[in-house]
């Protein structure tokens, strides 16, 4: 519970995975990466059920054997490449209401996103209460200005490649960009009941650190991470 909210803490972890088979058990840090989360949501102390949906049986026991929560298995249709994430998540909700279990709040913590710390997790909540939010998503600054971005034709000509209105400009006159980095999704339940989204005109964006905004995706961003462990726990 937070200031008198209680909260759902949510995490979706598929099995199946394309990019890195096998995805949210494999080691980072001497931990599956699915335990980093289960073990930053718990030390948070701001969730009153920290529940897990999968479809894979060994997630289910090591999600577990770290303190949360796996009372149902994730059907079929929702363990699909083509399943979003906001069905998996209503899902979840729509379970939690038949047992009678009722939150004010539901915070999506995704397993890929094992850099997020406590101090994230409470400054999410905090800034639900500070703005009387629907909804909080994280973002960081983008690494690369979308500015200097296009696409290119067949050819691979550039003559176009900078807009006219860019070309010249120093990095540092360019306005600041940022962009989604996965690691909370906080919204109040009746909003996410009915409109079946985290956005809208009371969502607000909580700001993250890029050392703390990796997204794993595929074997690169697991050596990112590690390192990143590493740095931070030599204090650097």
């Amino acid at each position: 519970m937070y200031h008198g909210k209680t909260i759902l803490g949510f995490i979706s972890a598929r099995a199946g995975s394309k990019g890195v088979p096998g995805k949210n058990l494999r080691p980072l840090a001497g931990k599956p990466l699915i335990v980093h989360t289960i073990e930053t949501a718990r030390a948070s102390g701001v969730f009153d059920c920290l529940l897990v949906s999968t479809d894979g049986k060994e997630i289910a026991r090591i999600a577990r054997e770290a303190g949360a929560e796996v009372p149902f298995m994730r059907p079929p249709e929702l363990a699909t490449d083509a399943a979003r994430g906001i069905d998996v998540l209503s899902h979840a909700m729509a379970w939690c209401e038949e047992h009678g279990r009722l939150y004010d709040w539901v915070m999506v913590l995704q397993p890929t996103s094992p850099l997020r710390n406590v101090d994230d997790i409470v400054g999410a909540c905090r800034l639900m209460l500070e703005r009387n939010a629907l909804a909080v998503v994280s973002v960081c600054q983008v690494d690369h200005h979308p500015w200097w971005c296009n696409t290119l034709p067949e050819d691979l000509n550039m003559e176009n490649f900078i807009r006219p209105e860019v070309s010249g400009l120093n990095r540092q006159e360019l306005p600041v960009f940022f962009r989604l980095n996965g690691a909370i999704y906080l919204g109040k339940w009746e909003f996410l009941k009915k409109e079946s989204s985290f956005y809208g005109p009371r969502t607000y964006a909580y700001i993250m650190p890029k050392e703390r905004s990796v997204d794993i995706d595929d074997p690169v961003d697991f050596v990112v991470a590690e390192t990143l462990i590493k740095i931070q726990g030599n204090g650097i």
